[in-house]
């Protein structure tokens, strides 16, 4: 009797085992809820990312003042779109470090558009700020 209820119970842990693992293999075939992709919200074209604003504003400012390719030093989003901060090579001379750069304040709408801009600065390449 021992012995059979023994070989009952081994019996309905190894049926329950088979049924755990194809309900465990039913879970991993399907995703959870919770590891499902979710679609990305997209952001409306009216607000291009900020990486996008710094590529045209360097390259609307070059463009305008026909010089090499700038850098941004700053950027910040403002109450009418975008105020950034790019550094331009103005003048270039040998040996490098006596090159004429200037720094520029643009404004950009919030499409990313070049709105304004100004120069603020000129400074030698070499020059550093105290």
């Amino acid at each position: 009797m021992a012995s059979e209820t023994a070989s009952n119970t081994t019996a309905k842990r190894a049926s329950g085992r088979s049924g755990e693992r194809s309900a465990a293999t039913d879970e991993k075939s399907e995703p959870r809820e919770s590891e499902r992709a979710r679609p990305r919200a997209k952001r409306p074209p009216s607000k291009p990312s900020m990486r996008v604003v710094m590529g045209n504003a360097v390259e609307e400012l070059c463009d305008l003042l026909r010089c090499p390719s700038g850098s941004v030093s700053a950027i910040k989003p403002s109450d009418s779109g975008w105020t950034a901060d790019i550094e331009v090579l103005e003048l270039e001379r040998i040996p490098d470090t006596s090159s004429v750069m200037a720094s520029y304040r643009v404004q950009l709408d919030e499409r990313g558009e070049l709105t304004g801009y100004e120069r603020t600065r000129r400074y030698q390449r070499g020059a550093v700020d105290r």
